[in-house]
């Protein structure tokens, strides 16, 4: 890593340039319409003296012709191996830079385009959700230099046995996020279908607003806790090196959400400071109660390593001396039976739960707010199965039936909407 970072250096040395990453989902690439929108947000960064470096996604969303899904749903009999379906889903964002480096052109801007590998991108082999191992990306700074646009290929990388591997659901992010690392950009925006970070699902919550800023930890717990925003590793990655991102809407010219570390300098414009920030949900949990064979340590472990060898995630544990309590994905429901059953244990299973989280950076440190939480769902008359906090999360687990109300109540208590 080291090695390339020294790279970067003396290829910035040579000249000054001022990187903007810019990310354009599938739904803002799917007409020349949509496409010319993008182009704008480009021509408005350059205008601003930036030196614009452009991510895509595959273009539209499943049933269109050169989406991800599209494209895996032609393989109709044999499955492949993984090795192949991430040749065949890297196909999609290659499409889409191709067309989009020739809508660029028509307005007299001159790009090069890149698949993953070419942009540097080397990754593990860890076929359809590959990790990152380094970027070099020499190819992206030359192209800078010589006055052209980089396109990239989102979702993508390169094995450094020269296997094509993708990253995973939401990987365009990770790239914008890698590469914008890897330039020293001082900012990626990521253009979505919406106007920015939300405190709530809209479709749920009629009331939720955009907020004006969030910090890392924040977005990062809304997205591991279920909000559809950015991908967990793309701001984990943002997060380190400390680039600004921006969530904007393609198709409007709406601020956005600006996530950012906190600064005190700076001026957020909220007549006060909000203890919770938004509310998330996960559906489909399932919960279960365990009764091992033998209520001591080493009979614990082996149910857990059995667990974890039918690879079945956990979560909200509790452990007490007689009693396991977790939650999983309710897919993976029949695989923990079968676990369960081979090893006799005793077990209870509610089905169709969800887990509501509530999500706040000023949490830590702050008494009762688990207590009004509670007091929000009790007075929608919600059932509380179980809980789990940290310094900046108090999730409760509640029947699936309950959620849109859960959520709503939550939102309306604790004043986030608009």
């Amino acid at each position: 890593m080291n090695k390339h970072i020294a790279i970067v250096k003396n290829l910035l040395e040579m000249t000054v340039m001022k990187i903007i990453v810019q990310k354009f989902g599938g739904s803002s690439l799917t007409n020349d319409e949509r496409r010319n929108q993008a182009i704008d947000k480009i021509e408005a960064a350059i205008n601003k003296e930036f030196n614009p470096v452009v991510v895509v996604s595959a273009i539209g969303r499943a049933g269109d012709p050169y989406a991800t899904d599209t494209l895996i749903s032609l393989l109709k009999t044999i499955e492949p191996s993984s090795r192949e379906l991430d040749m065949l889903m890297s196909c999609g964002e290659i499409i889409s830079a191709v067309i989009m480096a020739n809508s660029l052109k028509s307005r007299g801007l001159d790009t090069l385009v890149f698949t993953g590998g070419q942009a540097g991108i080397i990754t593990d082999d860890n076929f359809l959700d590959a990790r990152i191992l380094h970027v070099n990306p020499k190819n992206i700074i030359n192209a800078v230099e010589k006055g052209k646009i980089p396109i990239i290929c989102g979702f993508q990388g390169i094995t450094e046995y020269g296997d094509i591997t993708t990253l995973g659901r939401g990987g365009s992010d990770v790239t914008a996020s890698i590469i914008g690392e890897a330039l020293g950009a001082e900012l990626v925006e990521i253009y979505t279908d919406v106007d920015g970070v939300m405190t709530a699902d809209p479709k749920i919550v009629p009331d939720a607003k955009v907020m004006e800023t969030i910090f890392y930890n924040e977005v990062f717990q809304m997205a591991e806790y279920g909000a559809k925003v950015l991908h967990p590793r793309a701001v984990e990655i943002a997060m380190r090196s400390n680039i600004p991102i921006i969530i904007r809407n393609a198709n409007s010219n709406f601020n956005g959400t600006l996530i950012t570390n906190y600064d005190r300098t700076r001026s957020y414009r909220e007549e006060k400071e909000k203890i919770v920030t938004s509310v998330a949900y996960i559906g489909n949990r399932t919960q279960v109660k365990i009764t091992p064979l033998r209520p001591d340590g080493e009979s614990q472990e082996l149910l857990l390593e059995n667990i974890a060898k039918a690879k079945v995630s956990i979560d909200m544990i509790n452990i007490y001396p007689e009693h396991i309590f977790f939650i999983i994905d309710g897919k993976d429901e029949n695989l923990l039976i079968k676990v369960l059953n081979d090893l006799g244990c005793h077990y209870n299973i509610v089905s169709d739960c969800t887990k509501v989280t509530i999500i706040g950076n000023r949490m830590r440190g702050i008494p009762g707010v688990m207590a009004r939480a509670v007091s929000a769902l009790s007075k929608e008359n919600i059932e509380i199965i179980q809980t789990s906090d940290s310094h900046t999360t108090i999730s409760c687990l509640i029947e699936g039936k309950y959620t849109d109300r859960a959520v709503n109540a939550l939102h309306k208590y604790f004043g986030l909407g608009k």
